[in-house]
């Protein structure tokens, strides 16, 4: 097991500045290193060693057709990796730097095990300045999946890294809690479409005033035995704790009944926002508080209450369908995956 070192972002821009210097020098060195975004915090290698970024995949225990998100400094290096096209570019000076990630056609540079064998790249410009600076320092660009054991929630803070990647990344740097809460958007380009792959902080709805979309059936759906994912987090089980999570689409009374009916022969627990938790707390179940009545809440804190149901000693936890409107769909996608397409219609 690898030494991890752990180092602590501050406003400090002299010490911060070393810490993007110790992390760029590890990642052109093939290490890897664990870092914050607005979204989600990142496992970096250098995209363009085969062997570093082969360790992310290690490291994670993540399988290898399963592809990985190249994190650029700016825009104008992404012609560099890919073939762009006019829609990139209408998107980037949208939505770029931002939680959107664009797959586009690879270019030799860039190894098959970063895009789990496919001819395509999913590149993307993070917001983070942090992200930014450490890229800058690095020199390279820097292949990044969520910094978690593939299939637990992803991790929103320091904290959640620090947990599973002690001994598995060289470096962890910690820049506080991320902002957005779940991973980026990815749409595919062909031709003048895209295709939404999986829902995030950019939304349909945003998407939609830049051009036509077409949502990919795995957003809402399961992609068949052996067939290839074009983007993280389409086809494996995501996302999910240890905990059994089921998610139930009906109304206030229909939910409360069917909690109260479960309670009697399993132990329960519900997901819910602080202004719910007074109608069931007559229910002999364990509440979990989502926070403010908010989807963009519940983006926020979503990944951080699902590691956190896993300490209470529940049989099965219980979360209503979010909306689907807005980043809502990204929460749904994300439920969808935490609790293996496990739905009760009331």
């Amino acid at each position: 097991m690898m030494n991890t070192l752990v180092r602590k972002l501050t406003h400090d821009a002299a010490e911060n500045e070393r810490i993007y210097k110790e992390g760029g020098k590890i990642l052109r060195e093939g290490g890897l290193v664990a870092f914050p975004t607005e979204t989600v915090y990142g496992l970096g290698a250098n995209a363009l060693d085969v062997s570093a970024a082969s360790k992310i995949y290690a490291a994670k225990g993540r399988p290898s057709d399963n592809p990985l998100i190249v994190h650029l400094s700016r825009v104008d290096d992404a012609e560099k990796y890919c073939v762009t096209s006019d829609i990139f570019y209408r998107l980037a000076a949208a939505f770029m730097p931002g939680p959107l990630t664009v797959v586009m056609p690879k270019r030799d540079c860039v190894p098959s095990t970063v895009t789990g064998g496919l001819d395509s790249v999913a590149v993307r410009i993070p917001s983070n300045e942090h992200a930014r600076s450490l890229i800058e320092a690095a020199g390279v660009p820097v292949a990044a999946p969520s910094a978690n054991i593939s299939g637990r929630p992803s991790p929103t803070c320091a904290e959640h890294v620090i947990f599973d990647m002690t001994g598995r990344a060289d470096m962890i740097i910690d820049g506080g809690d991320c902002d957005i809460g779940v991973e980026s958007t990815i749409v595919k380009l062909s031709g003048d479409e895209m295709i939404l792959l999986r829902p995030g902080g950019v939304t349909l709805e945003m998407l939609s005033a830049i051009g036509d979309v077409t949502l990919d059936k795995a957003i809402t759906g399961s992609l068949s035995e052996g067939e290839r994912p074009l983007a993280p987090g389409m086809k494996y089980r995501h996302y999910a704790p240890s905990t059994r999570v089921v998610m139930l689409d009906g109304d206030g009374a229909d939910i409360k009944k069917y909690l109260w009916e479960r309670s009697k022969c399993e132990r329960v627990g519900a997901l819910l926002f602080e202004d719910e938790l007074a109608y069931y707390s007559e229910l002999d179940i364990t509440l979990v508080d989502l926070g403010e009545h908010s989807i963009e809440a519940e983006a926020h804190s979503l990944f951080a209450k699902l590691r956190e149901i896993d300490t209470y000693n529940c049989d099965t936890f219980y979360v209503k369908v979010p909306d689907k409107t807005g980043i809502g769909l990204a929460v749904y996608n994300r439920m969808l995956k935490a609790c293996g397409h496990e739905v009760v219609t009331l």
